[in-house]
């Protein structure tokens, strides 16, 4: 995968979220990693030079949450197409979900996600197996097994365990082999019927709603048993102030504990669901606009470690209908960095502190070696523009579905350039 020739990153903006660090200079790639970067790098005579122009030079992005119809469900999305929407909005590497058909919860599918990606994909793509059999939340998977196959994490994807006992003996089982548990925190008795935030917007839609407690409830439970077992253990998204309440309390008690919050629960509100519009049915829930904004803090202040796409692509016949009997889901590898720059935009937060959710921490949490700008490092960069101001056309985007939520919605930030493994796999200075 990685270029013959040296390429050298000219004029560019680094900024490593790993450090910190952010200065004017370059970067010089050579075999697939980091040779040299700083202000002085010094090319090699036959190096392919980028001019960055004074665009930012970061990590690429590391997106923890990213469902992928393949195999079983190639018409919603493939292991090409969903990498070629990644490799265009700045994502070098997806942890892709065990929900598909069949699960992923044998070490020979586990193999052939991985071949498939290998043979078709142009960013990395890493599987998360089942974290129980057939995701039936009743038995646990083969973690051990599945875990030399090359799985790097295990969760049910959008499905919760809710047998205790399953999910004790899954974080001692996983405590054993230093493997990490993903959970989708939403008790699914308590969501019941629930289809929207549970509150006054709600009430007036005529919905039925869910409440914040389906998440909360759910959570406690989780960092008693990670307390009770030791093992490993990440909140896949949460979604509202009181859950960040209970995951701060976790690590102050420094319990191996972290927790990802969705895009959409970042950047939307339960307000942008209007009059039914069913593309901002998502899980968890839009929330309050409070919810929103103690989220926001919550990733300002640490607690929050990661940002996700939740990337779920769903077709027309699955999202074209009354809200309340729509999937949930939306596409967002496309659109992950532009629609998390509104943060920066707004002054919440600094741009490496937000690329530090985006790539390092993510990295850390999965024992990846990526995440940053560092001599011997993956050569898995991206150049953007983080002020390239344009309108969001869904039909235009690269996944084979258009569940957007940011459709005709008016973003900054641009990715001009990814590259991945050494080899620059897209390239927005030449698309027409």
């Amino acid at each position: 995968m990685t270029s013959d020739r040296p390429i050298l990153f000219k004029n560019a903006r680094l900024i490593d979220p790993a450090s910190g660090r952010e200065e004017r200079g370059g970067l010089l790639v050579r075999d697939g990693v980091i040779e040299d970067v700083g202000p002085q790098v010094n090319a090699a005579a036959d190096a392919e030079i980028v001019d960055c122009g004074g665009q930012v030079l970061s990590p690429g992005l590391i997106d923890m949450r990213a469902f992928i119809g393949e195999p079983g469900a190639a018409h919603r999305e493939t292991l090409k197409s969903a990498g070629e929407a990644a490799a265009a909005g700045g994502v070098t590497t997806i942890v892709s979900m065990p929900d598909t058909n069949p699960v992923l919860d044998d070490p020979a599918i586990i193999d052939f996600v991985l071949r498939r990606a290998r043979d078709t994909s142009i960013v990395n793509v890493r599987p998360a197996a089942a974290l129980t059999k057939g995701l039936k939340g009743e038995e646990m998977a083969e973690i051990g097994l599945l875990q030399e196959a090359g799985a790097i994490a295990f969760t049910d994807g959008a499905r919760s365990v809710t047998n205790a006992q399953v999910m004790r003996r899954a974080l001692t089982y996983a405590r054993d082999f230093d493997a990490l548990i993903v959970h989708h925190v939403e008790d699914p008795d308590l969501v019941g019927q629930g289809v929207m935030n549970e509150g006054e917007f709600a009430a007036r839609l005529g919905l039925p709603g869910i409440p914040r407690e389906a998440e909360t409830l759910m959570l406690e439970r989780d960092i008693r048993l990670v307390r009770l077992t030791g093992g490993r253990y990440h909140a896949a998204m949460i979604s509202c102030a009181d859950s960040a309440e209970i995951v701060q309390a976790a690590k102050a008690r420094g319990l191996p504990a972290t927790c990802g919050v969705s895009i959409n629960n970042l950047a939307l509100n339960e307000n942008d669901i209007g009059h039914y519009r069913t593309f901002f049915k998502l899980s968890p829930p839009l929330r309050h606009e409070e919810d929103r904004q103690a989220m926001i803090d919550a990733l300002v202040d640490g607690i929050i470690d990661v940002i996700v796409s939740d990337h779920n692509p769903q077709d027309v016949e699955t999202k074209r209908l009354p809200f309340a009997e729509a999937e949930d889901g939306a596409v967002g590898l496309e659109t992950l960095l532009s629609a998390a720059l509104r943060l920066v935009q707004a002054e919440r937060i600094s741009l490496p502190k937000l690329l530090r959710a985006l790539s390092t921490r993510p990295a850390e949490i999965l024992g990846l070696p990526g995440g940053r700008l560092r001599r011997g490092a993956p050569a898995d960069l991206i150049v953007f523009d983080p002020e390239t101001p344009y309108v969001l056309d869904k039909r235009q985007l690269r996944s084979l579905s258009k569940n957007t939520p940011f459709d005709e919605a008016r973003l900054e930030g641009q990715v001009t350039v990814t590259m991945v493994a050494g080899r620059i796999v897209f390239d927005r200075r030449t698309v027409s």
